[in-house]
């Protein structure tokens, strides 16, 4: 299996507002960029989005390790947030329902193809990758409104 590295970042303006999501995918030193994002949407929504997009865009199943400054993301993930709220049929403990389901049920199938592992990282704080996506990601938001 070929191994990818993918940094991560979302950006919204008003949180909702305008929103960027991007993600940058590196495998054997080689960097591939994406970006993008919404008019209307969530600082959550961008995080997850960067993830579900850099899966989805790999031609073949890889180990991916994800990098992210999200801890929405990466905890939904490492603390098993996710297959709880699966198993709730997308409740949260509290009862209410999880919020990005469209989202998550993009990512499932991602975890399925992929062997894939989340790792935070301190958002601005000098992390390069990281530094490097959140600036595409609030260049996205920008093309959809003022930050």
């Amino acid at each position: 299996m070929k191994k990818v590295t993918v940094y991560t970042d979302g950006a919204c303006s008003g949180n909702p507002g305008p929103g960027g999501f991007s993600a940058i995918l590196v495998y054997n030193g080689v960097e591939k960029p994406i970006s993008g994002g919404e008019k209307e949407t969530t600082n959550n929504r961008m995080e997850l989005t960067a993830v579900v997009s850099a899966l989805e865009i790999l031609k073949e199943p890889c180990e991916v390790e994800i990098v992210s400054d999200s801890k929405y993301v990466v905890d939904a993930i490492n603390k098993g947030w996710l297959k709880s709220w699966q198993k709730k049929n997308w409740k949260k403990a509290d009862g209410k329902p999880a919020l990005n389901v469209d989202l998550w049920k993009r990512l499932v199938p991602q975890l399925e193809r992929h062997s894939v592992s989340f790792s935070w990282v301190k958002g601005h704080d000098g992390h390069g990758y990281n530094e490097k996506c959140d600036s595409m990601a609030v260049e996205e938001s920008r093309k959809y409104g003022e930050m």
